[in-house]
């Protein structure tokens, strides 16, 4: 178990952040923690901070946002744990159904971002072509 200091040396964030995210629910709380002692954190926490942050930079998600795909990801991992302890294909059938909202939040949140970075780089081929012709010009 690590201390919150370290936790955020090896992610990159500030303790307050760590803090907050816990606070919000998008990392669980340390297990029994007593009153005025210390956080303690392990690996887990450790990875889990690093896929958040590395989302939330990735797709440049709210908190909000990076919470809904959380939320998203938790509830895929938890139907596909009962999907795997079934035989019943109508119980498979009825998981499977439970899956794809949760997917499609996640592909609604990917595909904004996608949308928003296919327009910058249509900006920015146009201005490419731009300066080019404008060297062009300045060079005949």
């Amino acid at each position: 178990m690590i201390r919150i200091g370290e936790v955020a040396e090896r992610t990159g964030l500030t303790p307050r952040t760590i803090r907050y995210y816990e606070e919000i629910g998008l990392l669980p709380a340390p297990v029994e923690r007593r009153k005025g002692t210390h956080r303690a954190y392990g690996d887990d926490d450790v990875e889990r901070l690093n896929e958040l942050k590395r989302l939330r930079e990735l797709l440049n998600l709210s908190l909000d946002e990076l919470k809904q795909l959380v939320e998203a990801e938790e509830a895929r991992a938890a139907i596909r744990k009962q999907f795997h302890a079934t035989e019943s294909d109508a119980e498979r059938l009825r998981l499977l159904d439970a899956a794809l909202p949760h997917v499609e939040t996640q592909l609604s949140l990917v595909r904004a971002r996608l949308g928003e970075l296919q327009r910058l780089e249509t900006e920015l081929v146009a201005k490419r072509k731009s300066i080019v012709a404008r060297k062009r010009e300045l060079a005949s």
